[in-house]
């Protein structure tokens, strides 16, 4: 008799189990060969805090009742819950903080092809580092985290939240518009993107010309040269970031994991500089992701920087099989 699962849920068996627990185990020793201490946060929040951390992601939890009426959220990331837990409990230490964890997050999407409602994550936060050094802390055990499992050829891609947004109001665009394009950046809706910038009669066409080709720009430290004197003052002013944060990195030998991505948004609201996001040859998603959050701490009432990055369980361990000449899903698509 078949008992069907949820959609975009999946059974794990014996051997791949064991393929998962050594996956983990590789992370969290580099994890703690950095001084990263791992921690664990409740399943369940209530469900302002979620709310609290990003009120677009919030959208997408699974919220319920409790015998006493509180409403309550199934965590939908793992940052969020650190950085309550943070403000919550860590009043009496001293920063910088650095933490680790390995758990399964929650999102009421639709199911798609390899998009699960319980997915697992592995990663790190750094909170109470400022400037380049932060972020290239945090690439640097990410380079270290995919040889360890690995994936070699992992691209890191590097852009910044606030480039676009600086961009667009260089350019004289309202902050509607800086929302409105936003979304469709992020969804790497190229063709949407210019009609949004065409319908909204806040640009000449060749400056329109120039957003989309700047959005465009990959590579090495050599794009932020072909970018330069294409804005305003405070598009020039996150390329300034962007390079200091280049110049860290390649400071600890990872620099060449890194592409500059000019057209990097993450789906994520509460990161507020330089981000990050990684592929892998093998497989055709995103295997993690990161970036920078000050203002989801200043959220909880802690002033102070952070930095963190997460490594998406299943997909890397799709690309491991890839590798291997294997394949295998188990994800409930009905």
């Amino acid at each position: 008799m078949i008992h069907p699962i949820p959609p975009g849920t999946r059974d794990v068996l014996p051997d791949e189990m064991r393929e998962l627990r050594r996956l983990q185990a590789s992370l969290l020793g580099v994890f703690e060969t950095f001084g990263y201490s791992e921690v664990r946060t409740p399943t369940v929040e209530y469900a302002d805090v979620v709310s609290r951390g990003d009120e677009d992601l919030a959208g997408d939890a699974y919220r319920f009742f409790d015998d006493r009426g509180e409403l309550l959220a199934l965590r939908t990331d793992m940052t969020i819950p650190i950085a309550r837990l943070v403000a919550t409990r860590f009043g009496e230490v001293e920063p910088p903080w650095r933490l680790s964890y390995v758990a399964n997050s929650y999102r009421a999407v639709t199911p798609q092809r390899a998009r699960l409602r319980e997915f697992g994550q592995a990663g790190i936060e750094l909170i109470g580092v400022d400037g380049p050094d932060c972020i290239a802390e945090v690439v640097e055990i990410l380079a270290r985290s995919l040889d360890a499992v690995g994936l070699e050829k992992a691209v890191i891609g590097l852009g910044d939240a606030d480039l676009w947004a600086a961009l667009v109001r260089d350019f004289g665009g309202s902050e509607q518009t800086v929302g409105a394009t936003s979304r469709r950046l992020a969804a790497h809706d190229m063709v949407g993107l210019g009609a949004d910038l065409e319908e909204c009669g806040e640009f000449a066409a060749a400056r329109i010309e120039t957003m989309l080709s700047l959005v465009q720009r990959r590579g090495g430290p050599d794009v932020l040269a072909d970018c330069r004197g294409r804005g305003g003052e405070r598009f020039e002013s996150v390329l300034d970031r962007l390079e200091a944060t280049c110049e860290a990195v390649s400071a600890r030998d990872v620099g060449e994991r890194i592409q500059l991505d000019m057209g990097m948004l993450r789906d994520l609201g509460y990161y507020t500089g330089p981000v990050l996001e990684v592929y892998d040859p093998s497989v055709g998603e995103a295997i993690g992701g990161g970036g920078r959050y000050d203002g989801l701490m200043e959220r909880f009432g802690v002033d102070q920087p952070a930095a963190g990055f997460s490594l998406y369980l299943e997909p890397i361990h799709k690309a491991q099989l890839e590798q291997n000449g294997k394949a295998g899903s188990g994800v409930s698509d009905a």
